[in-house]
């Protein structure tokens, strides 16, 4: 297994928790594809540079998790056609020793 980093942006419209259902959710699908969720880090409301959707910002969060190379394709296939998902990237989480584990803060 492989590890992996995963970053999604919400729609604030679509969203009434403050994207606490959508994390519970997508811990128990990694769990359910036999991965393991190593952290979660919300990072807030952000404004976009441009529009995406017509929208003008987004709830950011931040998954490192490891699975199988195969189970992340359906990871994405699901959050595919999800309408809460304005945007999602899902990289092989690859930093040198030393680095910090947090994302950085550009405010």
């Amino acid at each position: 297994m492989k590890k992996y980093e995963a970053v999604f942006i919400l729609d604030i419209r679509k969203t009434d928790d403050e994207g606490a259902a959508f994390c519970r959710g997508f811990e128990e699908l990694i769990k359910s594809l036999g991965g393991e969720l190593e952290k979660t880090v919300p990072m807030g409301r952000k404004q976009f540079t441009y529009e995406i959707d017509k929208r003008r910002a987004g709830l950011y969060f931040d998954f490192i998790f490891t699975a199988d190379a195969d189970k992340v394709i359906a990871i994405k296939e699901r959050y595919k056609l999800d309408a809460q998902v304005l945007r999602n990237l899902i990289l092989i989480y690859d930093r040198p020793e030393g680095v910090s584990d947090e994302p950085i803060n550009l405010d």
